[in-house]
């Protein structure tokens, strides 16, 4: 069987070598989206565009021509041309391919290629190299699993667009949020203006020339001064009812979304960095809520003083033995009274083998051949290496024996004895 890898260029499949390889990497064939006009669409971007269609209706074909000279003809000119900049930006948004550089120069979008799956490869992106797109790209780049490519500069996929947001198109994508801001806002004040008026003083509002053919109060034009038609009072404050309460939620996400770019260009960051930076917020949080592991090796402070049990009668290890010949190693022994009762005061090592430790640091190393110089139980004192060879010197000066006698050390002091010394002191 074919071992496949991700991280590989020359081993990249746009299908599955066999039907039952658990290593494909697509599912099927596509071809990557260049702009937000490529199908499908989403379905809020008709909504959008839906949306923008009726404001610009409503406004300039109902409620600006009612308004008296000179309002009428200043609203025309501000919120006209700030819908007309909102719809150029906003088509130009859409128009433009984010792709990275490297993307447009070696892309072919007529050609398909793998779908971007993340329970199957979720590192397309390795070492600043796309391995779907076969390019290289920025540190910033990001490959948009809904276009199929890499986006330079990502931000994040606007689904109202149908197009990803990035270094190419976020300027046209900030002053399209920020033209419909200001465009549905002076919309909103126009029509609570007629609506106020309406109830008030309404003939402030027919001022046209059209209205003094009319003979009742009760008819009302739309569509000034083009092709006026009649419609009724109610059904004039029913539409800006409607109209104000649409435009109201209207401007509250897009203030929300304006409020939120700002913020993050002060910031200095992406939306996409400030979503993964959210995330890992939440994830210390959550962690500081569940408290800190416990340590396998910290000691909990509810055990008692540890039970270091000591078997006088095991053979001594390499650690534990008093018994050393001067050149030939160590010799198994077991321990007598006075030496264990002595070693039970001793701490006790993760090896479980007790050693004596005087102060902060632990004795030299002593090489075969040398005496070990263990200072009464009870001292305070830390042996140097100097230390430690300067009395293991002056040990050896006093041996009378030849090689092969075996050194003894007496467990309370510092002086070195033989094993004829303690065989004599033992009989009487």
């Amino acid at each position: 069987m074919t071992n496949m890898s991700c991280f590989e260029r020359h081993l990249r499949r746009t299908a599955p070598a066999r039907g039952g390889s658990q290593n494909e990497l697509v599912t099927a064939p596509m071809h990557s989206r260049v702009n937000g006009w490529s199908r499908p669409l989403h379905v809020l971007q008709p909504l959008a565009w839906l949306m923008f269609a009726f404001m610009a209706i409503v406004g300039f074909g109902v409620y600006i021509p009612l308004l008296p000279p000179p309002w009428n003809y200043l609203s025309y000119g501000v919120i006209g041309t700030t819908f007309v900049l909102h719809l150029v930006t906003h088509l130009a948004a859409v128009t433009v391919d984010p792709a990275d550089f490297s993307v447009r120069v070696r892309k072919d979008y007529s050609s398909p290629m793998p779908v971007f799956d993340q329970k199957k490869h979720p590192h397309v992106i390795h070492n600043q190299h796309c391995y779907l797109c076969e390019v290289d790209v920025g540190p910033k780049v990001k490959h948009c699993s809904s276009c199929n490519k890499c986006i330079a500069d990502f931000d994040h996929h606007c689904k109202w667009l149908n197009n990803c947001v990035g270094g190419r198109n976020y300027r046209l994508f900030f002053v399209t949020v920020l033209s419909a801001v200001f465009g549905v806002f002076l919309l909103v004040l126009i029509i609570l203006f007629i609506f106020i008026e309406h109830l008030v003083n309404p003939a402030v509002l027919r001022t046209a020339e059209a209205f003094q053919a009319l003979n009742g109060n009760g008819t009302w034009l739309a569509f000034l001064p083009l092709a006026p038609v009649e419609t009724s009072s109610a059904s004039l404050l029913v539409l800006a009812f409607f109209t104000i309460t649409v435009a109201l939620v209207c401007l509250f996400l897009l203030c929300h979304l304006l409020v939120f770019h700002i913020y993050l260009l002060l910031k200095g960051l992406s939306t996409y960095e400030y979503i993964v930076m959210q995330r890992q917020r939440q994830s210390s949080r959550e962690q500081k809520a569940e408290g800190p592991a416990p340590s396998s090796a910290a000691v909990p402070q509810s055990l008692g003083p540890l039970d270091m049990s000591i078997d006088c009668d095991a053979p001594l290890s390499t650690r534990s033995s008093v018994f050393k010949y001067q050149d030939r190693g160590q010799m198994s022994s077991h321990l007598s009274g006075p030496i264990c009762s002595e070693m039970e005061h001793f701490p006790q090592t993760s090896d479980g083998e007790n050693h004596a430790n005087y102060g902060s640091k632990a004795l030299p190393q002593i090489g075969p051949g040398e005496a070990v110089v263990v200072p009464p139980v009870g001292w305070g004192l830390s042996l140097s290496p100097v230390q430690g060879s300067q009395q293991g010197g002056a040990a050896r000066h006093s041996q009378t024996e030849g090689e092969g006698v075996p050194v003894v050390q007496s467990p309370l002091g510092t002086s070195i004895m033989d094993a004829a010394t303690v065989h004599q002191q033992l009989i009487h």
